[in-house]
């Protein structure tokens, strides 16, 4: 059964960042660039801050308990003509800058490959990735590891995902929440970063899908059959790890964010859950369909408190699957 209201009942209070945490985070960003605005090394090279990654998309989750969450945001500085030739220094010049601090200098700071870490002990971490706009219009982060330019379209990004979103009918965001949830609660998956994870299930979402299922993002629990099915389906039509572009076109791929063990695992604990969820959907008994529910997400899925008999909808016919709708919308 779908069980919609359980849905409502589990993201609510289980897996979406609480506002308070969502208000902290934007207080210590802004009090961060602030910092860093006001340092007289790079303070005048700053022209603004984006945020970016999960915190951007409306994807952020609440961490397992004893885990800490993550944020990440763009700080937009000026070319500097005199690091052309060594980018890393843009990284190592935020993070003297943070050092120098009065404040952020006393806290744990860590240079990232591209990104500076500030973590708050036992509660988050920010990460600020440092953003230029080249001449010539070039728009890069910086891949301190290697010392290099990496091309980005942050905005792009953005606005592919909130297209994706609209397509889906406002769920694909609530559906990459839902499985980033999975993959922490159960401890599935875990190698697959979140803009892996992100980008596939987005690109999964189409107008075709809905020419030929007008209901498949209709509410909450059928879109996450919906996507995590047809995601199944592209992934065991590909036994070797595909390359994932950035759908922004931005020009470059993710392929570097897992390895071919790290694929190979993924695509075989989707392939479980898939069928998982659609036992879970198809169940016709409510009971136990809540009991094969809660065996995915836990004991958070639950009806709103103080509700009446339970109303809900039927499960839809199963999907056929043919040769033609596997990877239709990769």
């Amino acid at each position: 059964m779908q069980l919609a209201d359980h849905f409502d009942v589990l993201l609510k209070d289980t897996v979406n960042l609480s506002q308070f945490k969502l208000e902290t985070l934007e207080t210590r960003v802004n009090a961060i660039y602030a910092a860093l605005t006001a340092d007289a090394t790079i303070g005048a090279m700053i022209s603004g801050k984006t945020p970016q990654g999960s915190w951007a998309h409306r994807t952020i989750i609440q961490p397992q308990k004893g885990k800490e969450f993550d944020a990440d945001f763009m700080l937009d500085m000026e070319e500097n003509p005199d690091w052309s030739t060594s980018p890393k220094t843009y990284i190592d010049e935020v993070y003297y800058a943070l050092k120098r601090h009065p404040k952020y200098g006393q806290m744990p700071l860590t240079r990232k490959c591209r990104c500076v870490r500030v973590s708050y002990a036992n509660d988050m971490h920010v990460d600020i990735v440092p953003h230029v706009i080249l001449s010539g219009w070039r728009e890069v982060i910086v891949n301190r590891d290697e010392n290099i330019w990496e091309d980005t379209n942050p905005q792009g990004f953005t606005d592919w995902m909130k297209k994706q979103d609209q397509i889906a009918g406002g769920n694909l965001r609530r559906v990459i929440r839902l499985i980033k949830f999975l993959r922490d609660h159960k401890n599935s998956f875990t190698g697959t970063r979140s803009i892996l994870l992100t980008t596939l299930l987005g690109e999964r979402v189409s107008e075709l899908s809905k020419m030929i299922d007008p209901s498949c993002y209709s509410n909450l629990p059928t879109a996450l059959r919906t996507i995590v099915t047809d995601l199944d389906e592209w992934l065991q039509a590909r036994p070797n790890r595909p390359s994932i572009a950035d759908p922004s076109g931005s020009g470059v791929t993710f392929d570097h964010r897992w390895s071919d063990e790290t694929y190979s695992y993924f695509r075989d604990r989707i392939h479980v859950h898939a069928a998982e969820i659609e036992d879970a959907y198809a169940e016709p008994d409510k009971d136990r369909s809540v009991q094969k529910w809660q065996a995915l997400f836990g004991d958070g899925f639950k009806a709103p408190a103080g509700s009446g008999p339970a109303k809900f909808a039927p499960a839809a016919p199963a999907k056929e699957t043919t040769t033609g709708r596997s990877g239709r919308a990769g």
